[in-house]
């Protein structure tokens, strides 16, 4: 049982996380041209960054809202 603030926390921050890392990752290859270790360095981050905002979708569908 979660608060609806919390929810409302949560759900924002799954969207900052895949928002981020997908950005992160898209950088990175974009760098990769330039400097090969920054940027498999930032594709990597990203997408374990991105990967941790899609967790947290399953998270929250197994939350529920308190009365």
């Amino acid at each position: 049982m979660a608060s609806p603030r919390a929810l409302a926390r949560l759900q924002k921050l799954i969207w900052i996380l895949i928002y981020g890392g997908l950005l992160a990752a898209v950088l990175g290859l974009a760098t990769e041209r330039e400097d090969d270790a920054l940027g498999w360095s930032l594709v990597v981050a990203g997408s374990v960054v991105a990967a941790a905002g899609f967790t947290l979708i399953w998270v929250r569908s197994r939350l529920r809202e308190d009365a």
